[in-house]
């Protein structure tokens, strides 16, 4: 089969990608939250080729039935959205389009990068300073965040480390609470080391930084510039650093303050939870996914700063075939860039500020929700206040080996998925509340395969 053979035969290929699409899209209420992968033959490379069509029918019968629910309501594992129907649509016309998102000089796709930014400003009631990019999810939106923290204390000490390196560079303070594994793996990859970070105590039964114990630590640097890592989401219970407080300590002490907003920015939409982000707007540098509670497909971050030129003294790219300094090609790591924000600028034209208060507030109803169940149940206990959209517990009087089997138990039900993690030294369960197509009717269900999968 000759790609030529395919071309003319392209309508037909879509609609049957379109059926595809939609059977898989309509089994999500059946289909298992989570699926444990089987061992199958290896896939030999065809000498002539199958064809789009026979290529995708393979595919289907081969794979697709082993494929999680994922991108629905009860997908509860990690902090995992869905795609709406907007942004879904989106993502499809981004593979069609195909454009090229690092120069300017191309096509408008750059200038709908730019907007979708000032959408998200809106959204999270940002000032108009913040500029940002779009790139392939939380963790490297961390590590643009913190090259950038890292070039402004570097020249704080006269280095400027994108030209110079790392080699005259003492160890850099950086101070975090509760810090996530991607702000780690961030520190790894700069060079930094993981070891640099020193965590800060937590306030008394808080997943929260102590800002007294925060500004004796600064107290003594200096003058020594510092990086402070705040968690506006903490991931094991959704809790949130006072940011109003550690903005002004940073700002006293002269410390660069990174918000790690990777899912909790998103309490910005809803008025009763605004107030957790007080002090956001005087952050250096903002970092979330959109595939999270924005509800785009895998595959979106963004990073927000406000020191645009450090950002660029970083990332830029030169070269004589290049644009100029205002590219986004030197805003990012990557030169090649998908056009990822137009799942991102599809889904809040289509829903706008009031479908996502919805979404947020809803999300974080039913977490309530579920909390209160667990706290009634007698095989479960609450080991934190459900603050936002997650649920942190425990099975009662169990072992890792005892958590890890009713898991399992969960994941074979296929009725919901969840995933485990530890929590003040006990073998803990999170469920995360994020996906937009999440209702209360869910909730009966999700208690129901809890309560059963402990008795399997």
């Amino acid at each position: 089969m000759s790609l030529f053979d395919d071309q003319r035969q392209q309508h037909t290929i879509l609609e049957a990608t379109r059926h595809a699409a939609l059977e898989f899209l309509n089994s999500l209420a059946s289909r298992p939250a989570g699926r444990a992968p089987h061992l199958m033959s290896h896939d030999v490379l065809p000498e002539d080729g199958l064809g789009a069509q026979r290529a995708l029918a393979t595919f289907r019968a081969k794979y697709e039935a082993l494929l999680s629910a994922s991108p629905g309501p009860r997908y509860l594992g990690f902090v995992t959205g869905g795609s709406t129907p907007a942004a879904l649509a989106g993502d499809w016309l981004v593979s069609t389009y195909d454009q090229n998102v690092g120069s300017d000089g191309d096509s408008i796709a750059t200038t709908v990068e730019r907007e979708t930014l000032g959408l998200l400003r809106s959204l999270f009631g940002l000032p108009d300073l913040f500029e940002g990019a779009f790139v392939t999810g939380a963790t490297m939106a961390n590590f643009v965040a913190l090259a950038t923290a890292r070039q402004w204390a570097a020249a704080r000490l006269g280095i400027d480390v994108s030209e110079q390196g790392l080699w005259r560079l003492p160890p850099l303070p950086v101070f975090g609470g509760s810090p996530h594994a991607s702000v780690i793996k961030a520190l790894s990859m700069l060079g930094m080391g993981r070891q640099v970070v020193e965590s800060i105590p937590l306030l008394p039964g808080r997943m929260a930084v102590d800002p007294t114990a925060l500004e004796a630590r600064l107290a003594v640097l200096d003058g020594m510039p510092a990086i402070v890592v705040a968690s506006a989401g903490e991931v094991n219970t959704g809790d949130f650093d006072d940011l109003e407080r550690l903005s002004a300590l940073c700002k006293r002490y002269g410390s660069w303050l990174h918000v790690d907003g990777a899912f909790g920015l998103f309490a910005a939409c809803d008025p009763a939870r605004a107030h957790l982000l007080r002090g956001l707007d005087a952050a250096d540098s903002i970092t979330a996914d959109g595939h999270k509670w924005l509800n785009v497909p895998y595959d979106s971050g963004f990073v927000f700063t406000r020191h645009l030129d450090l950002h660029q003294q970083v990332f830029k790219v030169t070269a004589a075939y290049l644009g100029d300094d205002s590219d986004l090609s030197h805003r990012t790591p990557e030169d090649s860039r998908r056009f990822r924000a137009l799942p991102a600028w599809m889904t809040l034209m289509a829903y706008g500020r009031s479908g996502y208060r919805e979404v947020v507030a809803r999300c974080c109803s039913l977490a309530q929700q579920l909390g209160q169940d667990i706290e009634r149940s007698p095989h479960f206990e609450l080991l934190a206040p459900v603050r936002l959209n997650i649920v942190c517990f425990a099975l009662r009087n169990a072992d890792a080996m005892r958590r890890d089997r009713f898991l399992s138990n969960v994941k074979e039900d296929g009725r919901i998925l969840l995933t485990p993690t530890f929590f003040a030294e006990k073998p803990a369960i999170r469920a995360a509340f994020a996906n937009w197509s999440t209702r209360k009717e869910d909730s009966a269900v999700i208690l129901e395969a809890l309560e059963d999968g402990t008795e399997r």
